[in-house]
């Protein structure tokens, strides 16, 4: 469910858009507003909510524009702008060095493996995970509608590009586990732990 949690405002905008984009902006905006003051409440660190402080900020802009421009092309593609802003915050905290994905599994770990070498390098694997699996989604849904693709090609892309980084997330961190292990080296080393997108449990 926690991971369910961190796409609650997407799940919501799709849901209420469908009668004006106004309102699935809105919609995004406030449920996303909400899950974030919850998290912060519950001392969740900024470092682990960067997904979630994106999507608010996404919400945020699209929601002006939609007031200010309600007849705007953006009205057409806001599934395409919205995983391409999801892949653009995946690969832009890895240009940084910050991995999105590195505050969530802090929350997991014991700080003294925090810097080592393994642990930031399975991290930046899985935040390049996602950022694959959006960039994904965005660039199939582009080609389906500048192609009038059937509404099923859509859907698979979504399914697809969620799913795959989302094993990659469970299984990869446990595989590089078994390796260190199967090496001796497991003793005195970081443990790979790491988390999907949403807030950490």
């Amino acid at each position: 469910m926690g991971y369910l949690r961190g796409f609650v405002p997407w799940i919501v905008s799709a849901a209420v858009s469908g009668s004006d984009w106004r309102w699935g902006a809105t919609g995004g905006l406030l449920s996303g507003l909400l899950l974030l003051l919850q998290d912060r409440r519950r001392g969740v660190g900024l470092d682990a909510l960067i997904l979630e402080i994106s999507t608010v900020v996404y919400f945020a802009a699209v929601g002006a524009v939609a007031v200010a421009a309600p007849h705007s092309a953006l009205s057409n593609h806001t599934d395409v702008v919205s995983f391409a802003w999801l892949a653009l915050t995946a690969w832009g905290t890895l240009a940084i060095r910050r991995p999105f994905t590195l505050g969530i599994a802090k929350r997991q770990t014991p700080q003294a493996y925090w810097d080592q070498p393994g642990f930031l390098r399975v991290n930046d694997h899985i935040t390049a995970a996602w950022g694959a699996g959006f960039t994904f989604i965005a660039v199939t849904l582009a080609v389906c509608g500048a192609v009038h693709a059937p509404g099923w090609v859509g859907i698979a892309a979504h399914v697809v590009g969620l799913l795959a980084p989302a094993v990659f997330t469970k299984a990869y961190p446990a595989r590089v586990q078994a390796r260190l292990q199967a090496h001796g080296q497991s003793q005195g080393q970081a443990p790979v732990t790491a988390s999907a997108p949403g807030p950490a449990r």
